[in-house]
């Protein structure tokens, strides 16, 4: 895996690998290795929180233990997504 992951690549292998609905990525600190996710999934579905996490930890593999220093991690499922879309 390259030396860094840019925000497109940590949203597109996350997309791809849980085919979430919706996938928001913040760089935290410009340096392409601290991330803030909001990843949307059918997937997380009668999921716990940690379960869920630990499916996106999955998704990204190696990335986790390589470019990637720190995730700070929002998972909803589709439900969920639109109940907090809803609630402002």
């Amino acid at each position: 895996m390259n030396e860094v992951l840019h925000i497109d690549d940590v949203k597109r292998i996350l997309t791809e690998a849980l085919n979430a609905t919706h996938v928001e990525v913040r760089d935290l600190t410009g340096t392409s290795d601290h991330f803030d996710a909001t990843v949307v999934s059918a997937a997380f579905e009668g999921k716990s929180l940690i379960q869920q996490h630990q499916l996106v930890y999955g998704a990204l593999g190696d990335a986790m233990s390589g470019p990637v220093h720190a995730l700070q991690l929002k998972t909803h499922t589709p439900a969920q997504w639109l109940e907090t879309q809803h609630s402002d």
